[in-house]
């Protein structure tokens, strides 16, 4: 997959995605760009998932946009521009809203380095659990540009939007621990791989019927009028009720037992 810029490994219905360029810190030029596009995008037919950890191999993350690269890259800034006037979701913001956009739950370890279009992919996720001293930074204005990775679809969801603001106009540096703070991160750990990995096999083991339709009731009715969000509850509840995955999930916790649980096609 684009010179092993991404790295998946499936077992256990849980996927490690690896973002593969270590010595750049995992910057994302056009290969980058494409590579984990390609892979959120074999991810949402690959059966049996249930979760993915996303994580990033060296010392970072991610460390944004190598503006260099994409500059010099095919067609240069009117390449860039012709990608940008394509219709939504663009090639740049692929690789972000592919995980949004991924049935199931996406958890981000963050270590090192998650800089501008790094964070916006990392926001991408459900969960992000990073090290507390990791640098997280909104960072486009450094560079005279807006976010436009699908930073729309997740900041304002995830902090105030006065601090959305603060953040994207002044491009500063925060912490793992300040992120956590200000809600941009879920919580922080020392070992956030580990802990990824952990909280994957713990929803890896919870019906992936109820799963998916939590993500999808969640997503779909955060910013919805309120006959919609409860029509869906409705709607994705009377699925579920009497299903196999659900009889299944009463059985295990009436015998204590692991539930054996049956994928969806």
């Amino acid at each position: 997959m684009s010179e092993d810029r991404v790295l998946i490994e499936v077992a256990d219905h849980v996927a490690s995605v690896t973002l593969n360029r270590p010595h750049k810190h995992n910057a994302l030029d056009g290969a980058m760009f494409e590579a984990i596009a390609a892979a959120a995008q074999r991810l949402a037919d690959e059966p049996g998932l249930r979760a993915v950890v996303l994580h990033g191999a060296g010392p970072s993350f991610c460390s944004g946009i190598d503006l260099g690269s994409l500059a010099a890259g095919d067609g240069g800034l009117d390449g860039v521009r012709a990608a940008l006037a394509e219709v939504p979701p663009n090639r740049f913001q692929m690789p972000a809203y592919g995980w949004l956009a991924l049935p199931v739950p996406v958890i981000a370890a963050v270590h090192g380095n998650c800089l501008g279009g790094g964070l916006q992919i990392a926001l991408a996720a459900d969960v992000r659990i990073a090290a507390p001293d990791a640098r997280l930074s909104v960072m486009e204005v450094k560079w005279g540009l807006v976010p436009d990775m699908s930073i729309t679809r997740t900041l304002p969801r995830l902090v105030g939007i006065d601090v959305a603001k603060e953040l994207t106009y002044t491009g500063r540096v925060i912490s793992g621990a300040e992120a956590d703070a200000i809600g941009l991160v879920t919580r922080t750990d020392p070992d956030p791989l580990r802990a990824a990995r952990a909280l994957a096999a713990e929803i890896a083991g919870r019906s992936p019927d109820a799963v998916r339709s939590a993500k999808r009731l969640l997503d779909s009715s955060w910013t919805a009028e309120a006959d919609e969000s409860l029509a869906l509850e409705a709607e994705l509840q009377s699925a579920l009720i009497g299903s196999p995955n659900q009889l299944a999930a009463v059985t295990a916790g009436l015998q204590k037992q692991p539930a054996q649980f049956t994928d969806p096609v």
